[in-house]
């Protein structure tokens, strides 16, 4: 891979734009070396305003071919399902050498590489939507032919938007689950505790704020400090006091019991979404 290499997003949805926007504002890449191409005008100006004017191609016009041939660095940000066939459409275009990133759910490695052909170099990412807000969390996993150096790259892309984790594939399951499905989770209990606040007499606009501030709080304490959840908890909870009774509260209805079936429900659906 060259030194400053040119990074082509064959789609210009939100996720593109969030990771593209990243790596501009970053300084990871300059917009001059960061193109898209999608079907839709408006993705298209979208993608362009949130990445200092980077260069953009009509798919509907040529497009995915122009941008697969400047491309070092291919990033799929299609749907599942569009991915196979616009691998092989772009397959006389590509750069030989080049570099591929999927961030299409459910798409196996090895359905990939099937697809972007022999030899092809393939990293699979799987990215969250606080990645739009700078604070994603992602895990990616290289496939045959991808080298150290390409799994570095890709993270150092990742972290222009947040955290990245290299896992083996049989993980990316497990990490759909807990950070790509994560952010529901985190906002369903964001929404019930405003709305408990509310119940207990705050305006619903206070409550909303403190609600997530308190969460944005508690989680910057785990990343700065280290210290395993359990002990912040423990910290909080005087005894007697009011956070203790809050907890067994939560414990007696099965807060712990539910996050586990969650998790559990989503790694399921993620293996069998790859089997589809």
């Amino acid at each position: 891979m060259t030194n400053d290499p040119t990074i082509g997003f064959l789609g210009c949805g939100k996720m593109a734009t969030a990771l593209a926007g990243g790596l501009v504002k970053t300084g990871f890449a300059g917009p001059e070396r960061v193109l898209g191409s999608a079907r839709s005008a408006a993705s298209r100006d979208a993608f362009a305003a949130g990445t200092g004017e980077a260069k953009t191609f009509d798919a509907t016009d040529g497009g995915n071919a122009q941008l697969a041939a400047a491309s070092d660095v291919l990033v799929l940000s299609v749907k599942p399902y569009q991915l196979r066939e616009m691998l092989r459409a772009t397959a006389n275009d590509r750069k030989p050498e080049a570099l591929i990133v999927s961030v299409a759910a459910g798409v196996t490695l090895e359905t990939l590489e099937a697809a972007a052909g022999k030899g092809a170099r393939v990293v699979r990412v799987m990215p969250n939507t606080p990645s739009l807000v700078g604070a994603g969390a992602a895990g990616f996993t290289r496939g045959t032919h991808a080298t150290a150096e390409d799994a570095a790259f890709v993270r150092s892309m990742l972290e222009c938007v947040g955290v990245a984790e290299e896992v083996s594939e049989p993980l990316l399951n497990a990490v759909t689950a807990v950070s790509g499905s994560g952010p529901a989770y985190g906002f369903l209990f964001l929404e019930a505790l405003a709305d408990a606040g509310v119940k207990a007499g705050l305006p619903r606009d206070t409550a909303q704020r403190l609600a997530a501030a308190t969460l944005r709080g508690a989680a910057a304490m785990v990343e700065e400090t280290g210290e395993h959840p359990a002990v912040l908890k423990d910290r909080v909870c005087s005894p007697g006091g009011t956070t203790i009774a809050a907890v067994a509260a939560l414990e007696e209805h099965g807060l712990r019991r539910a996050v586990h079936a969650a998790v559990a429900a989503a790694a399921a659906r993620s293996k069998e979404m790859a089997n589809e």
